[in-house]
């Protein structure tokens, strides 16, 4: 499916299921497909991330990933409160990148054009994308600073395991690039490589602990995953703010998407994903299934024993390094900044 008859997809859900709710406020893209051209090619293992902007200050959960004439959407409120300062939004760097350029799909009270006019004018400015790059470090830093020691030790994993992959979204704010989510130690190696600073690559990779993981490992852990994951599916009921990634819509995006990024000699970018899959799926396990949350522990225990983890105490270490890096993160995002920035 090309991306302009994907985005088409989206307008029609927008204007069907959500104008004619009370609230609405207008929807607008976001995500990775931010920037392509209509005639690009949607890959099935992407989505089109669609944000329904609304005047509740306590939106409804979010639908999630769900099929519209044949395209794969992801569906998020917002409430409109999170956009009215245009001033917090450039120096949002999970909220700026959406407003660069004219992602705007409905818009009744003009609203949204008004915000991309100014985020567009201002986007690369020097001091908001330094702005932006404090953003994602103090995402980081308080990350880290929240792991709780007694949560089960998937839940401890995750919350170690977002904040160490931010330290890709510095980077990857500094040279004003969407900070993608599933692929964002793909998009800031290349970053690395086109701004001279590749020799950094392999500490975000150690930081993570699967710089010296072969190919074979990674697969062997997606295969276990992919078990997992269909098992997961089949019984979840709770909902979680993620659940939607957990469906069979989603396994293009979760399982054949990390299999194709290994299939490409990719098989280090891939783990985050797996990793955070994974644990996912036992969150789920764990309140909908718990027998079979015990059942497929040990194949996410020996993953994450091929990160070099295998307790609390791992954790903290971990993190403890993610921390110490920081300092050299910053240095190389400043020269980035330099290079990109006005």
């Amino acid at each position: 499916m090309k991306v302009g008859s994907a985005r088409a997809a989206a307008a029609g859900w927008v204007e069907t299921y959500a104008r004619p709710e009370p609230g609405f406020r207008g929807a607008y893209f976001s995500g990775s497909t931010v920037g392509l051209p209509d005639d690009a090619e949607l890959p099935p293992t992407s989505d089109i991330d669609v944000v329904v902007v609304t005047a509740e200050d306590d939106p409804p959960a979010k639908p999630g990933k769900l099929r519209h004439h044949g395209a794969l959407l992801e569906i998020s409120y917002l409430p409109w409160a999170g956009l009215a300062s245009p001033d917090a939004v450039l120096a949002s760097y999970h909220l700026a990148g959406s407003f660069r350029t004219d992602t705007v799909i409905d818009d009744p009270t003009g609203g949204l054009r008004a915000l991309h006019a100014r985020v567009s004018r201002d986007f690369a400015a020097r001091p908001w994308v330094r702005r932006r790059c404090e953003d994602a470090r103090h995402r980081i830093e308080s990350g880290l600073a929240a792991i709780d020691a007694s949560a089960p030790f998937h839940q401890q994993v995750t919350s170690w395991l977002f904040p160490t992959g931010v330290t890709t979204h510095v980077l990857l704010a500094a040279a004003l690039r969407n900070p993608t989510v599933r692929l964002r130690y793909l998009a800031a190696r290349d970053v690395l490589a086109d701004h001279g600073h590749l020799g950094l690559y392999p500490e975000l990779l150690s930081l993570l602990g699967c710089a010296d993981l072969p190919a074979e490992r990674v697969r062997h852990h997606l295969d276990a995953l992919a078990a997992t994951f269909d098992a997961t599916a089949a019984v979840a009921r709770t909902p979680f703010f993620f659940s939607s990634d957990i469906t069979p819509a989603a396994r293009p995006i979760a399982i054949d998407g990390s299999r194709d990024l290994i299939d490409r000699g990719r098989h280090h970018e891939a783990v985050f994903w797996i990793i955070a899959t994974f644990a996912r799926c036992h969150t789920v396990l764990a309140a909908d299934a718990p027998e079979t949350h015990r059942a497929l522990t040990p194949p996410f225990r020996a993953a994450v024993a091929d990160l070099g983890i295998t307790g609390p105490a791992d954790l903290r270490l971990r993190a403890e390094e993610v921390t110490r890096f920081l300092p050299r993160l910053w240095q190389t995002a400043e020269a980035i900044i330099r290079a990109t920035a006005r």
